[in-house]
């Protein structure tokens, strides 16, 4: 068994460490707020920024978020919105990781295809890759539309394709996309939320 060695701590030091503790909570009770002066260090990283309102990409909350941007377009921050009635300034942990979302340098700015048996990914258009989908769409349901069941039913319902709806949807979208996709004769339709 490997041993650990915990750090000597004399008395001297526990007592000053104590001192210190105590002396930090002093200053805290006599108004000195220590958020403050990280206000003043955020204030100093975004001063002459353009502010803009945004709402959080993750869920279908809605909480609102400010976004700073330099002259040049660059983002330097996003941090919850204090006037929002959603989230009252508040962001919950993906929301609070927001702007790695948007500066990552792993994020994929174009629309990428992989051919079947390929290797490699290709940059294409988004007029090609939504012709692509629908394509896809329609020969997936031509191929797999059932007009009746077993029993002489009509069903008229495909089953060679599924649908899993974004968290994000609001009420409005999760409904217009079911319509649409009961439409196509869906009945595979999933929610990210339940997932």
């Amino acid at each position: 068994m490997r041993e650990v060695h915990l750090p000597q701590v004399s008395r001297r030091d526990f007592l000053k460490i104590g001192a210190a503790t105590a002396g930090g909570t002093g200053l805290s009770a006599l108004g000195f707020d220590l958020a403050e002066a990280t206000q003043v260090k955020l204030g100093l990283r975004i001063a002459g920024a353009t502010q803009a309102h945004s709402i959080c990409p993750y869920c279908a909350v809605g909480c609102s978020i400010l976004t700073y941007t330099d002259t040049k377009g660059k983002l330097l921050q996003i941090e919850g919105d204090p006037d929002s009635p959603v989230n009252e300034g508040r962001l919950c942990p993906k929301g609070a990781s927001a702007m790695q979302l948007a500066t990552s340098a792993r994020r994929v700015d174009s629309v990428q295809h992989r051919a079947p048996g390929a290797t490699e990914w290709k940059t294409i258009t988004w007029n090609e890759a939504l012709d692509k989908i629908a394509q896809n769409i329609k020969d997936s349901r031509d191929r797999t539309f059932v007009q009746q069941d077993a029993n002489g039913n009509t069903v008229n319902r495909t089953e060679g394709i599924a649908f899993a709806g974004g968290a994000a949807f609001s009420s409005e979208e999760g409904y217009f996309t079911t319509k649409v996709m009961r439409s196509l004769g869906l009945v595979h339709l999933e929610q990210q939320a339940r997932v």
